[in-house]
């Protein structure tokens, strides 16, 4: 040891002690800022709010349908390529027009369909984009989606055509409920957080809608299950 001054060894596992002391500490404080988030957001009072009805599937297939988009049910989920190829006889996009769906829809039987959907990211002149969601909420027929590496954003907002595949238990009342499932199910909200009622649209120029100003100009929900 140094007698006459400071010790290099001593000093440098005295720094890593205190940088860890420092990191647990912060850490320490973020978890107590975290729970008393959660308990203040969870104790918080909501406003007036609509009386649920029993039957979410119905009234959000019902309030979809007033915002335009159009809606079919099938059984299963393999079901779910014949109801898109279905639907497409009724558009102006042939079937065998190129489609992206997200990774989790890419085992679905869509060739034998009559359709040539690819799992990726859309880069732009894809005519079809086909998806799932994290939720759908019954009060304004509205589909809820999270950003992430196995749900791309273009998939929904760049092609003419989106197809939304929907599950029952997926479907909330109202947009409250929608918000507290992703703080339960995700812990904190994802970078952004989409939600799509209907087909874009704008009234800006003389008051007159206009359908796919500022994305897809069709939307159309399967329902599976």
């Amino acid at each position: 040891m140094n007698a006459g001054g400071a010790d290099p060894a001593r000093d440098r596992i005295l720094g890593r002690v205190r940088d860890a002391l420092a990191r647990s500490g912060a850490a320490r404080d973020e978890a107590v800022a975290r729970m008393n988030a959660e308990a203040y957001v969870a104790a918080h009072a909501q406003g007036p709010r609509p009386r649920t009805p029993d039957d979410l599937v119905a009234r959000f297939m019902r309030r979809a349908t007033d915002m335009e988009s159009t809606v079919e049910r099938v059984a299963a989920s393999h079901s779910v390529p014949e109801a898109v190829a279905r639907y497409l006889d009724t558009t102006q996009v042939a079937k065998e027009a190129t489609g992206v769906c997200w990774p989790e829809l890419a085992a679905l039987g869509w060739s034998e369909a009559g359709l040539s959907i690819e799992s990726r990211p859309t880069v732009g002149h894809d005519a079809l984009g086909i998806t799932g969601c994290f939720c759908a909420i019954a009060e304004t027929g509205t589909l809820v989606f999270l950003t992430g590496t196995e749900t791309p954003t273009g998939t929904f907002l760049l092609p003419e055509t989106h197809v939304a595949i929907v599950r029952p238990d997926q479907i909330v009342a109202a947009m409250e409920d929608a918000f507290a499932r992703i703080r339960a199910e995700r812990g904190q909200l994802p970078r952004a957080v989409n939600l799509v009622s209907g087909p874009s649209r704008t009234g800006d120029i003389e008051q007159t809608i206009v359908l796919g100003a500022h994305g897809p100009r069709r939307l159309h929900i399967v329902l599976v299950g």
